[in-house]
């Protein structure tokens, strides 16, 4: 997916989040916090949020425009929470595609508008039982289904191709057999991106030793999310 395209779904996710989950819980969530507001955008990298400024009262939930691309293709989708989400808790049968994942993802965002509306959210403490507890609330309430739907409408009226087919996932054993300790790798992108060599090849990630500006600092990077370079 082009770049445009995908901050055209973007777009699209800001105007379903606004309609279909914030204008029912908006007075719910004044109650608590009177004056409050939500603004949502379209972020140039892949950094997916939400946040709230106490003094002006207002959330801000971000989709990144990488992140979207990410979303579209198996092998970069799988290594999101969203991804790991909507498979172990069921969420829309259990099947990945671009549309349940972008459609997750508002889900996800504006669940933890709610959480901090709650006052549920705590330093150290983000993905908790609370916010699983609202997330899977939105799921039993019809909420998330009807974001789906939305967004799918929206995409279609708009001549945007958002395609519903679940992925076919790749086998991790075949996925980790690509791989060999000492390998210079990157992940991330623009000035994210870090560049080292695998230490260790796990069952689902890699152990990578940064060299560059990141020097000899480890992370543990899921497969999918690797590339080779030279």
């Amino acid at each position: 997916m082009k770049s445009a395209q995908a901050r055209q779904v973007g777009q699209l996710m800001c105007d379903t989040t606004v309609d279909v989950l914030w204008r029912p819980a908006a007075g719910w969530v004044r109650d608590r916090t009177p004056g409050s507001f939500l603004i949502c955008r379209v972020g140039s990298g892949q950094a997916t949020y939400h946040r709230f400024d106490p003094q002006q009262q207002q959330h801000l939930i971000t989709y990144g425009v990488r992140m979207i691309e990410a979303k579209h293709q198996p092998d970069t989708a799988s290594g999101w929470l969203s991804s790991r989400e909507i498979r172990r808790r069921g969420y829309f049968g259990g099947q990945l595609s671009p549309l349940n994942l972008l459609a997750h993802t508002c889900c996800h965002e504006f669940a933890h508008l709610l959480q901090q509306s709650a006052g549920q959210r705590f330093r150290g403490s983000v993905h908790n039982r609370h916010f699983y507890g609202i997330l899977d609330g939105l799921y039993e309430s019809g909420g998330a289904d009807a974001t789906r739907q939305a967004l799918a409408d929206r995409a279609a009226g708009a001549g945007v191709a958002l395609s519903d087919v679940a992925f076919e996932l790749p086998d991790p054993v075949v996925e980790r057999s690509h791989w060999q300790v000492g390998e210079a790798v990157a992940f991330g992108s623009g000035p994210r991106e870090v560049r080292g060599n695998i230490l260790r090849v796990n069952r689902k990630t890699c152990t990578v030793r940064a060299t560059g500006h990141a020097r000899s600092a480890r992370y543990r990077v899921p497969i999918q999310m690797l590339r080779r370079v030279n």
